[in-house]
């Protein structure tokens, strides 16, 4: 599971009772450690630094944890990467994911006007950025490709992701699922 706030901790009995099954893990999102640009881009979620609390809470109650660092929007929150990796890896993070932005369908439009209004000044540093990672749009549907985008900025993004992973996390590894308990069907079943 992925959250962005703190009140998974009310789950923590039964958070550890799936982790003695190898039944859960746990990804906690962090944007960024500039609150200015939290506070403007998720404005009701916990700050970072209450998120690395919930990362070192659920690693010393042997919940498998790691930071979903998401979404990277290039030229806004892409710099951070090493300063989020790291800090999650310092507080029993044993692993890392990253989500590049893509704008889908109608989200485009609120996110420019979002991203004009508050940061008039990058403005077209930030979208020509965006767009330069999804091959000249902002969104992409690409299987493979539409979550870590492509092109130079793309890759170069991926690099500094793949060796802040390897650096703070190579001697740590997320348990396995415990696939045998799993039963196919049911859930359909109830529409």
């Amino acid at each position: 599971m992925i959250t962005k706030n703190s009140l998974i901790l009310r789950d923590l009995n039964l958070l550890r009772a799936l982790s003695e099954n190898n039944l859960v893990k746990v990804s906690i999102s962090i944007t960024t450690f500039d609150e200015k640009l939290r506070l403007k881009m998720e404005p009701r979620t916990a700050n970072a630094y209450k998120r690395l609390k919930v990362i070192e809470k659920l690693s010393e109650a042997k919940i498998p944890v790691g930071v979903m660092v998401a979404p990277i929007i290039p030229g806004l929150n892409s710099h951070e990467i090493p300063e989020i990796i790291k800090k999650a890896a310092d507080a029993g993070a044993s692993g890392a994911g990253m989500t590049m932005v893509r704008l889908n369908g109608s989200i485009q439009y609120l996110f420019k006007d979002w991203l004009e209004k508050n940061f008039p000044d990058r403005f077209n540093k930030v979208w020509n950025q965006i767009a330069e990672v999804h091959g000249g749009q902002v969104n992409d549907t690409q299987w493979g490709r539409r979550m870590t985008g492509s092109g130079p900025i793309a890759e170069t993004i991926g690099r500094l992701f793949k060796s802040c992973q390897k650096k703070y996390f190579e001697s740590k590894a997320m348990p396995p699922f415990d696939l045998t308990k799993f039963r196919k069907g049911g859930v359909m079943n109830l529409f």
